[in-house]
């Protein structure tokens, strides 16, 4: 009897150990060169598969989600950020959408540590003056940064990676603020040493450090403006994980230029993968190239989250991680 098993289209290359796993349980539909699949591929996708597994960088707007034809049943995002998705449309066609929240949080707060002490410790600059040749030897007054030790962090949002960043941050000594439109678990807020502030304004004010956590989207597209970048003390660092597009790129090189603060410490960006020149250029910006979820145990914990949505799926039962 032949065995007829559901056909998964997998947008980019996925960990080894995940990719084995899709090709034994389903009829998985791998991406052997890597490259980002183009309307035309996606449009066949979504006419040929019963499940699509994309990644952030995959943009399922309306019109994908109308295709004609159509047979997916299933997007079961790589990921946790979900604002390339058009939900209601998905919604509304009876496409169920899932995302990979839980596998990253680890990852994700150990990178906004890392940034954090690279642009309070100038390690960018350091590390840039080295490989130029242009290293003098050591003396008293080079390359002198900050001690996070005793500094103030504010956290925007205060979900799951904001708090496991938290417990981190008090590890290194550092006092912990937070905004969030809720308040947090009176318990889990006593455990960090957690206090919230009312409003961005009043957390801009007193943080050393300013972290974002939280999902992007239109509710949080430019939420760190020109108002806010003013609101900050002219030696906090800004750290960005979250979403490029929570952060005005063309706002903060006015503020990083005209001094108006420390330095900024970012892995995302508005344009992804373009990086606006002015940030490039500029001494106290710390860039990375969206490494937050970047270790083979978080790549690959998201990836068999994924493939038990999937299993949930098919087999008719509750979705763990079902965001519409």
């Amino acid at each position: 009897m032949t065995t007829t098993y559901p056909i998964v289209t997998v947008t980019r290359r996925l960990p080894e150990p995940v990719e084995t796993v899709l090709t034994q349980r389903f009829d998985a539909r791998l991406n052997a060169q890597d490259r980002p699949l183009d309307r035309a591929a996606l449009v066949a996708a979504m006419r040929d598969s019963d499940i699509l597994l994309p990644t952030i960088t995959d943009r399922i707007d309306a019109d994908l989600i109308a295709t004609e034809g159509r047979r997916v049943r299933l997007i079961a995002n790589f990921g946790a950020g979900v604002d390339h998705i058009d939900l209601a449309a998905a919604a509304a066609a009876g496409i169920a959408v899932t995302n990979t929240p839980d596998a990253l949080t680890d990852a994700t707060a150990e990178l906004a540590i890392l940034l954090m002490l690279m642009a309070a410790r100038r390690a960018g600059e350091g590390e840039r003056e080295l490989r130029a040749g242009d290293w003098t030897g050591w003396r008293p007054t080079h390359l002198v940064g900050r001690g996070l030790t005793g500094a103030v962090l504010g956290l925007v949002g205060f979900g799951r990676i904001a708090q496991a960043t938290a417990a981190r941050a008090k590890g290194l000594g550092m006092t912990i603020r937070y905004f969030s439109r809720t308040a947090a678990d009176p318990a889990t807020a006593a455990a960090l040493g957690a206090e919230r502030c009312e409003t961005l304004a009043e957390l801009a004010a007193v943080a050393d450090v300013v972290s974002l956590h939280v999902p992007g989207g239109d509710a949080t597209r430019h939420m760190v403006d020109a108002a806010f970048l003013s609101a900050m003390r002219r030696d906090t660092i800004l750290v960005n994980t979250a979403r490029g597009s929570v952060v005005d790129e063309a706002a903060l090189v006015e503020a990083l230029d005209g001094g108006r603060i420390g330095a900024a410490a970012l892995d995302v960006y508005e344009r992804e993968p373009a990086v606006h020149p002015g940030l490039l250029g500029h001494a106290r910006a710390v860039l990375l190239p969206h490494l937050g979820s970047a270790t083979i145990e978080a790549r690959t914990a998201m990836g068999l989250q994924a493939i038990t949505n999937i299993d949930a799926f098919l087999t008719g039962t509750e979705l763990p991680n079902r965001v519409a």
